[in-house]
């Protein structure tokens, strides 16, 4: 397995450390219902190093990337991110991703761990057909930290005082010199709360760890594994690829129809989307359930007549609401909130109910 820049510190940290996405990551570290409740309540501090980094230049790199992805990319300037989609012809999804217009031809990209080679070569695969443009991987150079939670802003301030980070809105992104690099502070993340997503080389990792750690000290900081990241950010009903999204799913069935852009000009898999748009047979929902047991993904759901109308994509135990809720893939005809429905866990069937997401408001401006 590969190891980040900080993985030495994990371990020492007692970090509980798993495979993830090929790299050994900590799962968890005090407990993920303490760390949920401090990103909830203060700030907490992940490891995404793992995450897939890529930069795409040249004269056409804004017309390569409006065909590879969803979203209107020539909406947004320089200093602005964007989260959008890569698509297959038939309109399954190949990877969701965040793409940062640096310059007029140059643009940094961050894809999921696990599809960082797939989406790699998809993109290589097609570059040919626009001359000039060029696709570099720095997965491997680069570091990805995230502060996230309502302390985030305070610690910040501490450890680049007067920077204003304060002041980046949301999606738009700075760089700042820190120990003789240039990094890049984005006012992204995964978890609904205020805070920032920060890259830098792995040279610089663990003094800006180490220093974000002290500075929130007296906020109740704490490092957060994966297993709070993922309850943190189903609590918001954010996608995560191999559960709400994956290969054979339309974004118009899966509550993304915000990120594909019908009305630009041709990008891959938009007729597929067309088609699908004219009538979507199903949906991405939340739900909730009566009692303890808790959904899992692909567990089965059913109406009152015990027909099966969906799966469950991701499920927990909310440690904000103490209560089993989940996303699940349902048929339109049974996607309005208060619809009852039944999830099969362990061969009995589970009442609950269709819920709005997200389950939690958190307080990311």
């Amino acid at each position: 397995m590969k190891k980040t820049a900080l993985s030495a510190w994990h371990e020492a940290a007692g970090a509980k450390m798993i495979d993830f996405g090929g790299f050994l990551m900590p799962v968890q570290y005090t407990g993920i219902i303490a760390e949920h409740k401090a990103v909830r309540e203060a700030a907490g501090l992940f490891d995404v190093s793992h995450m897939g980094n890529f930069y795409v230049q040249g004269a056409r790199a804004l017309e390569f990337l409006q065909y590879m992805t969803t979203n209107d990319l020539a909406k947004i300037v320089d200093g602005q991110a964007q989260y959008t989609l890569m698509l297959y012809p038939d309109g399954g999804i190949v990877d969701d991703l965040i793409i940062y217009r640096v310059s007029a031809d140059t643009f940094f990209i961050i894809v999921n761990a696990s599809n960082c080679e797939k989406d790699f070569d998809w993109l290589s695969s097609h570059i040919g057909e626009f001359g000039g443009v060029t696709l570099e991987n720095h997965t491997s150079e680069l570091s990805l930290i995230a502060l996230q939670g309502p302390k985030s802003f305070d610690i910040l301030e501490r450890v680049f005082p007067g920077a204003g980070i304060d002041k980046l809105r949301s999606f738009h992104f700075m760089t700042l010199p820190f120990g003789g690099s240039e990094i890049i502070v984005a006012r992204t993340g995964y978890t609904g709360e205020a805070g920032v997503e920060i890259c830098l080389p792995n040279e610089q990792a663990v003094a800006l760890w180490t220093a974000l750690m002290e500075a929130g000290k007296e906020d109740g900081i704490q490092p957060i594994g994966l297993g709070a990241r993922d309850t943190l950010r189903l609590e918001m009903g954010y996608s995560l690829y191999g559960h709400e999204i994956e290969k054979d799913v339309n974004p118009l069935e899966a509550r993304l129809k915000w990120v594909v852009k019908m009305g630009k000009l041709n990008f891959i898999g938009k007729q597929a989307c067309e088609q699908v748009e004219i009538a979507p047979r199903k949906n991405v929902v939340g739900f909730s359930l009566e009692g303890r047991a808790i959904p899992r993904q692909h567990f089965k759901v059913f109406n009152a007549d015990h027909q099966e109308i969906g799966e469950v994509c991701s499920g927990t135990i909310s440690p904000t609401l103490q209560e089993p809720v989940g996303t699940v893939s349902l048929l339109c005809d049974y996607a309005q909130p208060g619809t009852p429905i039944f999830v099969e866990i362990r061969g009995t069937m589970q009442p609950g109910s269709v819920r709005r997401l997200p389950f939690v408001h958190a307080d990311r401006p």
